[in-house]
């Protein structure tokens, strides 16, 4: 079986759907099947307008063709809902093809943030955009319900892991990173995009003691910059070098309101690092009715109260939520909706 992924966001961007589908594509032998990609990289495109990383393609019709006949797919998968995203989904449409989708960030609060743009309009054209799929998979079962809600057809459960092996606490001896060993502590550590989405404003505004650790880049870094000059900016880390930040701070601060999921908790987690948030969805799914994080309405209150928490009951919770439960669900997910089955896939 041959499965093709559709998707605007990959390498080399670097962001929680990538992360996700490189994942899937790695296990997918696994499950029985080889997978081909169609991305931006296949087109010419244009850098989107506040956001150079993220690149919009020009996804003709033509070319698109020419890769499905060279591909010769069984299965495809929509991840997102851009122009790569739209042209597969044409086709699809065009040659009576099945597909699955996945949801995966809220634009309509994204776009709302930044442009006068009802959400009820992104919504209604998500809604149309999702409802031509065989099924539409989430992360989590308050997004499951949310989007129920708005009409959203034949929803499927695909939660998210994590690489326990990268992600781990430091070991005994290790030495702290260079960038953090002379810093005031503790450590409150932020992983993600600097956009006024992420709400990252509300951490930097807090009254803490230590020092603010911010690791990734994006389009507000210079506004949050001027407004926490205290805090320390480290700019984009991958690989060792991010696994080594995380180990090395002592809370994980998430003050998103509109995640969908954060693979960065699970991370943060993994690595033995206690979360902060707000009781929203996304931090109530991963770490509600847990031990391993506070989620409180004063984000202040919930920072201190992590430094409490136990890191090694964080990091069994992690060992609980590796790549491999995640890859089951998404390739149950895929043959459920190929053979045409109707009903929610929820468990793992």
């Amino acid at each position: 079986m041959k499965l093709l992924i559709a998707s605007d966001a990959y390498h080399p961007q670097v962001n929680g759907v990538v992360r996700s589908l490189e994942q899937m594509v790695r296990r997918a032998p696994e499950h029985g099947f080889e997978t081909a990609l169609l991305t931006v990289a296949d087109f010419r495109s244009l850098p989107l307008p506040g956001y150079p990383e993220i690149r919009l393609a020009y996804a003709g019709r033509e070319r698109v063709a020419a890769r499905w006949r060279a591909e010769r797919p069984s299965h495809v998968h929509i991840a997102t809902e851009g122009p790569v995203g739209l042209a597969a989904r044409r086709h699809c449409l065009a040659h009576g093809l099945p597909f699955t989708t996945s949801y995966h960030t809220r634009f309509p609060e994204y776009l709302a943030a930044r442009a006068p743009v009802p959400e009820a309009w992104s919504y209604a054209y998500l809604r149309r955009f999702h409802s031509a799929a065989r099924g539409t998979m989430v992360s989590t079962a308050s997004l499951q319900d949310e989007l129920s809600a708005r009409g959203f057809p034949r929803l499927m459960r695909w939660t998210r892991g994590v690489d326990t092996g990268r992600f781990r606490p430091a070991d005994p001896g290790a030495p702290v990173p260079a960038e953090l060993a002379a810093l005031p502590r503790p450590l409150f550590l932020y992983v993600g995009r600097l956009a006024v989405e992420k709400n990252v404003a509300a951490f930097l505004s807090l009254d803490l003691p230590g020092t603010k650790v911010m690791v990734g880049d994006g389009p507000d870094r210079a506004r949050l910059q001027a407004l926490a000059p205290g805090a320390r900016f480290l700019g984009t880390r991958t690989g060792p070098a991010l696994s080594a930040l995380y180990a090395a701070c002592d809370v994980f601060v998430f003050p998103s309101l509109t995640d969908t999921f954060g693979i960065v908790l699970l991370e943060a987690l993994a690595s033995g690092l206690p979360v902060a948030a707000f009781p929203v969805p996304g931090p109530n799914d991963v770490v509600g009715g847990t031990r391993v994080g506070c989620l409180d309405r004063d984000l202040r209150a919930a920072a201190l109260a992590a430094l409490a928490l136990s890191r090694t009951e964080c990091r069994a919770e992690a060992l609980r939520c590796g790549w491999d439960v995640s890859a089951r669900q998404f390739f149950g997910n895929i043959i459920a909706a190929h053979r045409g089955e109707r009903e929610d896939r929820d468990a793992a």
